[in-house]
């Protein structure tokens, strides 16, 4: 018999299945989860993950966008575990478990992201840093790189820009193909990121479409890839040169260029 016959993946989910108990016990364990704290598992699967949560505590929520992978792990762990059979992205942390968030004091997320939305889970996250303490995350480790990466890399881009000033990035274990199934053709890495609000951004969506423009082109200056946003000012009056590209500024950098266009143009950049 195949040790793999109940996992029957979904390509158009991007669904690659844990099948290493050794290494899912590590990645819950990097959770540190404490007795107050809530776990919010991102499309939990066949519960390769959730097995080892729920040792650990009984403060589980599950999304799981799948109907047959819900079904299972509702006759696998019964009452044990809350399930929500939705897609991720149309969670609603403010309303979808308002009456149980209160009972706890931080919600953490847990998760083997399926690595055809990654981006889409990590700006989600982002959005709604101010509900969550910190997540384990599993991705491509290609992705995972880019998370951390230095100004002037290449690695270095929009996604690195929001990570490092929604959250502080901690790389805790690269993983071969060989534990997942079906084989992803990809490396994995498992991270840690702790939200914080050490860095204020006004609209974030707005801030976001700024950072794309910046990041568009990666070869052109910022005079050209930010003209939409320079057509009412005489940059020779601002102190800032503009002929550097988007790359070679810090996270940091590029919000203070953020905030000061807003202020001074008094514009809403969208």
């Amino acid at each position: 018999m195949n040790k793999y016959k109940k996992y029957k993946p979904i390509k158009f989910l991007g669904q690659n299945f844990l099948v290493d108990d050794n290494i899912a016990k590590k990645i819950v364990n990097s959770g540190e989860i404490k007795d107050k704290d809530l776990i919010i598992e991102i499309g939990p699967g066949y519960g390769a993950l959730t097995k080892y949560i729920i040792e650990q505590t009984n403060n589980y929520i599950g999304v799981e966008i799948d109907q047959k992978c819900i079904d299972f792990l509702r006759e696998k762990f019964g009452n044990k575990i809350i399930l929500l059979n939705k897609d991720f992205l149309k969670f609603d942390f403010e309303n979808d478990i308002k009456n149980i968030r209160r009972k706890f004091s931080r919600l953490k997320v847990i998760s083997n992201i399926p690595y055809n939305i990654t981006s889409e889970i990590l700006f989600k996250l982002f959005e709604n840093k101010c509900y969550i303490h910190s997540a384990i995350l599993m991705t491509q480790k290609e992705v995972a790189m880019r998370l951390n990466a230095k100004p002037k890399t290449k690695e270095y881009g929009i996604l690195t820009v929001h990570t490092q000033l929604n959250s502080d990035f901690k790389l805790l274990f690269h993983l071969p193909p060989t534990v997942f199934f079906p084989r992803p053709k990809v490396e994995s890495s498992v991270f840690k990121l702790t939200f914080h609000n050490r860095y204020k951004i006004e609209n974030l969506n707005n801030f976001s479409v700024f950072i794309k423009s910046a990041f568009g082109k990666r070869r052109k200056i910022l005079r050209n890839s930010l003209k939409e946003y320079l057509l009412n000012y005489n940059i020779n009056n601002f102190d800032f040169d503009f002929s550097q590209r988007a790359e070679e500024l810090s996270p940091q950098e590029l919000l203070t260029l953020y905030n000061r266009l807003r202020t001074i143009n008094k514009i809403n950049i969208q």
